[in-house]
């Protein structure tokens, strides 16, 4: 994990050293109180020992961090996970590493053609370098949604919702292509808080109801018109295999009113929805 300059570690002793100062304590207190002598100061010097001793405890769990500052300056962050014995004067910030997910709420944008939509992400993410996310935001985790839903707004501004041809890149048929976006525009929008986003996918994408039926309609209209299309397509190499194949087996001999006649009564027999019932007219029969 790369760390920037400023990101450094701390001084971090392992908690079995504590019993040194312990020990300290008790000297103390043995020469305070063993003598004729009562002897204050010994007693002062031990309780502030004792003081600075469990100050200076830290217990960190797996995947947390202490940001250390002393009279306003960075001292470092220490990462050592246990029980550890750091600076007893320093100012500590907890900071999580975890991964986080983060939800966003349904906004509505424009896409690229101006229709108005309803989009929401998924982002994961997490905290890489604990000194940035406390000194360079004043909040990170305040910080971390706000840039989430700006890049969000911005890239559903350069798609369209659907494609309208055959290489064009849109919310609805690209997710991946989309998702890849949103994650390198978060990224580039929430590096200088230290934090690392490692997926952004979309959760939730329709059209605003106020232009959902007319997109459902036309949706619709463009699909009756594919269908349409592939019928008439394969309707007429039908009929011209028809044809070829009786001229060519010789079984009837068409004149031109006689072909047409054929082809009139074999699309509308193929292309109908309806049950039909054509009259065939052959032409005149081969002699």
């Amino acid at each position: 994990m790369e760390t920037s300059p400023k990101d450094r570690a701390s001084l971090a002793l392992p908690g079995a050293v504590l019993f040194v100062p312990f020990g300290v304590v008790l000297w103390l207190l043995y020469c305070a109180m063993g003598g004729a002598e009562f002897r204050p100061g010994l007693i002062f010097l031990a309780v502030f020992v004792f003081i600075m001793s469990m100050r200076s405890c830290a217990v960190i769990s797996p995947n947390e961090s202490l940001v250390l500052t002393f009279l306003g300056n960075y001292v470092g962050t220490v990462t050592r996970n246990g029980f550890s014995l750091i600076n007893p004067l320093a100012n500590r910030r907890r900071v999580t590493l975890r991964m986080r997910n983060f939800q966003s709420p349904q906004l509505k944008v424009n896409d690229a053609q101006g229709n108005p939509v309803e989009i929401a992400a998924v982002v994961v993410w997490q905290v890489e370098r604990p000194a940035d996310a406390v000194f360079e935001v004043d909040d990170y985790e305040a910080f971390m949604p706000i840039q989430c839903e700006t890049a969000l707004r911005q890239v559903a501004t350069h798609y369209p919702y659907e494609p309208h041809t055959a290489d064009e890149v849109a919310l609805r048929s690209h997710p991946v292509e989309v998702s890849k976006n949103l994650c390198e525009e978060i990224q580039k929008r929430v590096s200088i808080a230290g934090i690392r986003v490692t997926e952004a996918s979309l959760s939730h994408l329709a059209y605003s109801p106020e232009i959902a039926q007319a997109m459902l309609r036309r949706q619709q209209a463009q699909a009756v018109i594919a269908a349409r299309q592939m019928i008439v397509e394969g309707a007429v190499g039908m009929v011209e295999m028809a044809l070829t194949k009786l001229e060519k087996d010789g079984v009837v001999k068409l004149d031109e009113h006689g072909r047409a006649t054929m082809v009139n009564n074999l699309m509308l027999a193929l292309v109908s929805e309806h049950h039909v019932q054509p009259v065939m007219s052959a032409g005149q029969p081969k002699a």
